[in-house]
C-alpha cells in the first residue's frame, strides 16, 4: 500500500480498459467520490455502447485510448495474431453497436489531462506522459524517470497494458489500476484502484464472466475469436498458440 498527500475524505476510484465489457462494469460496487476512467472503453467485447453511456454518466474525468481513437475515427484494423487480430475482428460489431453520438464522445476526449483534487496534483494517460496513447509502460523505475522529467503532477494515473500496479519514482508516484474488461495478468477478476484518505489500494471483483461468454458466443464472430474471448475472459491471458499467427476467416455483421 502506497501513501500519498492528498486532501481527506475523498475517495477517488480509478479504472481503465473497459472494452466493451459491461457485466464486469455493472458489477462494479466500491463507493466513491469521484470517479476516473482512464481509456479504452471499447474493441473486444460486444457491449461498447452501454459502456460508454455509463462512463459519460458517472466519470468526472476521462481520457481517450488507443481503442478509443480508433474508433472514433473509424478505423479499419489489421492485425494476424493475438490482440490486434482480436482487435480488427470484433471493431466492426463495435462499430455496429455505437451510435454517432457515442464516437463523438470518444473522439472529443482529452489526451491526457493535469487536474489538482485537494493539495495533489494528478496526471491522466491512457499510456504514458511521452505516448498517451500507445506506449506500454511497466512498473519499472528505469523506465519512468526520464518520463516524468517535464511532468508536474504528484501522482501519474494510466491504463493501456491491463497489469495493475503501484510504483514509487522519486517524489512521485505511478498508478495503473489493470482493467475493468479484459485483465490479462492471469486473475480474470475485474481491476480497479481506490484513492483515499492518502492511500492508494488496488482491488479485484468477481464479476459475471459466462454472461459475458453468452453474449460472445450469441455474437456473429468466427469460432476461432469466440475461442479466443471465452480463454480471455475466463483466464485472463491467451494460450500461447492464441497468440501465433491467425487466419483471417471471412464474416459480416448483421
Amino acid at each position: 500500500m502506497v501513501r500519498v498527500l492528498q486532501s481527506r475524505r475523498m475517495k477517488i476510484l480509478l479504472i481503465s480498459d473497459i472494452h466493451g465489457n459491461y457485466p464486469a462494469l455493472a458489477a462494479l460496487r466500491e463507493r466513491y467520490d469521484m470517479c476516473i476512467c482512464l481509456g479504452d472503453l471499447v474493441d473486444y467485447g460486444l457491449q461498447p455502447g452501454p459502456c460508454i453511456d455509463w462512463v459519460q454518466a458517472n466519470c468526472r474525468y476521462t481520457v481517450r485510448g488507443n481503442h478509443d481513437h480508433s474508433v472514433a475515427q473509424r478505423v479499419t484494423m489489421h492485425g494476424n495474431n493475438g490482440y490486434r487480430w482480436l482487435t480488427m475482428i470484433t471493431r466492426p460489431i463495435t462499430l455496429s453497436r455505437t451510435t454517432q453520438r457515442q464516437r463523438a464522445f470518444l473522439s472529443g476526449l482529452p489526451l491526457s489531462q493535469y487536474v489538482t483534487i485537494g493539495n495533489t496534483r494528478y496526471l491522466f494517460v491512457h499510456a504514458s506522459p511521452r505516448d498517451p496513447l500507445d506506449e506500454y509502460a511497466p512498473a519499472d523505475v528505469g523506465f519512468w524517470e526520464p518520463r516524468l522529467h517535464q511532468v508536474e503532477a504528484d501522482i501519474i494515473c494510466i491504463g493501456h497494458t491491463h497489469h495493475p500496479f503501484t510504483l514509487k519514482v522519486g517524489r512521485r508516484t505511478v498508478i495503473n489500476p489493470g482493467s475493468i474488461g479484459q485483465p490479462r495478468d492471469g486473475d480474470p477478476r475485474a481491476s480497479c484502484a481506490v484513492i483515499e484518505d492518502g492511500e492508494i489500494r488496488l482491488l479485484r471483483y468477481e464479476y459475471p464472466i459466462e454472461e459475458m461468454i453468452a453474449d460472445v458466443d450469441a455474437s456473429p464472430l468466427p469460432e476461432e475469436a469466440k475461442v479466443m474471448l471465452r480463454t480471455v475472459y475466463r483466464t485472463a491471458k491467451l494460450l500461447p498458440a492464441q497468440a501465433m499467427a491467425t487466419a483471417k476467416p471471412q464474416f459480416e455483421i448483421g
